[in-house]
């Protein structure tokens, strides 16, 4: 049962959308829900096909940095629908491919639409990132792709996968990361308000000093940095024209100022990976 205690506004309305048959909806986010990564930027013709085609690649962007490799025991928190399983699991093979969830409603489309395929395990849970059902040294990968700002703290979730990693394990992540002198640049209370009308709780003031900070502290080296913004950038007007159609003027303003802060430069968008060490 989804716990009420959760607030995920854009996510009842994906799912609503989907539950009346929207399919403008169901193409952009029923596989992946998050930003895209365009190789060329300037070459994108702002169509829910091409969102979807570098949905894809940002996940498997993600993936790389992860450096998984067949047979690897992968754990992917926050897996929403369940995007980034599939497609691992059309990808390699001999793997055994877990997602978790706090939001049930998620992993039962998750379940529904991934079969395993090339001799891989495939697992749904639900549950919480900062307290992992899992046993230590359970997995050679984690990965948190675009939610790590959902969590009630990132240092739990950073224990937490230490400790579910086997000895030299990956972690690999992408969320939005501010500049440091973003804080005396931007007023984050205009922004929190909106922001979390369609996101939900939303925690992305920390910066890239903090996880270097964080990954000495709990016990990971930081493998790899790798600033994506411009990259990310064709996403807006495609999720701003579809949340503005699902939802009105609260859903295009608040990823309008996510846009504007990563624009001006001031909200980075970060792929990093770290290794257990």
């Amino acid at each position: 049962m989804f716990n009420s205690n959760i607030s995920l506004p854009y996510f009842d309305k994906l799912l609503e959308q989907f539950h009346q048959g929207d399919a403008q909806t169901l193409q952009a986010f029923g596989r992946h829900v998050h930003w895209g990564y365009w190789e060329n930027p300037n070459q994108t013709d702002g169509s829910v096909t091409d969102f979807t085609v570098a949905a894809e690649q940002l996940c498997r962007r993600v993936c790389n940095a992860g450096r998984m490799k067949d047979g690897d025991h992968l754990l992917d928190v926050g897996c929403g629908f369940g995007g980034t399983i599939a497609s691992l699991n059309e990808r390699f093979s001999n793997m055994v491919l877990v997602g978790l969830n706090i939001d049930d409603r998620q992993l039962t489309r998750a379940r529904s639409e991934i079969q395993a395929k090339q001799f891989n395990q495939i697992e749904f849970v639900q549950g919480d990132a900062c307290q992992l059902p899992f046993e230590d040294s359970s997995f050679d990968v984690v990965l948190a792709v675009e939610c790590i700002f959902h969590f009630p703290s990132r240092q739990r979730f950073f224990q937490e996968a230490k400790r579910v990693l086997k000895p030299g394990g990956r972690l690999a992540l992408s969320d939005f990361v501010p500049r440091s002198l973003a804080y005396h640049l931007i007023n984050w209370q205009v922004m929190k308000s909106p922001v979390e009308q369609t996101y939900g709780q939303v925690n992305s003031r920390f910066t890239l000093n903090d996880y270097r900070r964080l990954a000495k502290q709990t016990g990971f080296i930081l493998l790899q940095q790798e600033d994506i913004t411009a990259n990310t950038l064709p996403t807006y007007p495609v999720v701003k024209r579809i949340f503005g159609q699902i939802g009105g003027k609260t859903e295009e303003k608040s990823t309008a100022q996510v846009e504007l802060a990563s624009r001006l430069g001031l909200l980075r968008y970060q792929i990093l990976s770290f290794q257990s060490v």
